[in-house]
């Protein structure tokens, strides 16, 4: 052996600069649970929030049609969601055509759409009526119950079915 080479010195293990350390990773994951905590209920709070805005807009598209409708056939308001429903192409008052046929279903984006026929004339027409909005799950696709009836404004309640006696949105 040359003297002047250096013997490898076998006493100090080596230490390899290949791949992460178990303390790197356990940063990374707590980060990114921190980061999904703080995420996750803002991105549940916007669905709902969503899901609100939805039911608002479905009911005021029922007062409108229900306008429409009135104006349209001269015998006030429907029975049913499903008289405002059908395709369209050739509407009459039993298939107007002036909602879609989910809406008309009752059930959209989490909310529960009751349409109620309240008072009728002698032939049976429609003379008033009431629409709520409640949600299917509260708490998880939306919070507020809404109501509207033939004058067409928009009432909410954060607790229970909305009624005439609460406040306008």
């Amino acid at each position: 052996m040359n003297p002047i080479q250096k013997k490898e010195d076998h006493s100090r293990p080596r230490l390899s600069n290949k791949g992460f350390s178990l303390i790197e990773l356990l940063i990374v994951v707590a980060v990114i649970l921190i980061v999904a905590a703080i995420a996750i209920p803002n991105y549940i709070q916007s669905k709902m929030r969503a899901n609100e805005a939805a039911a608002v807009h479905s009911i005021r598209d029922i007062s409108t049609a229900e306008l429409f409708y009135s104006t349209t056939y001269g015998i006030n308001y429907t029975t049913t969601l499903v008289q405002l429903s059908g395709t369209g192409v050739n509407p009459d008052f039993n298939n107007a055509g002036l909602i879609d046929d989910v809406l008309a279903g009752g059930v959209k984006q989490g909310y529960l759409i009751t349409y109620t026929p309240i008072t009728t004339d002698s032939l049976g027409h429609t003379l008033t009526y009431t629409v709520t909005a409640d949600p299917t799950n509260p708490g998880t696709t939306g919070q507020r119950h809404f109501y509207t009836d033939q004058t067409c404004v928009i009432r909410s309640n954060i607790s229970v079915t909305a009624g005439p006696t609460d406040l306008p949105i």
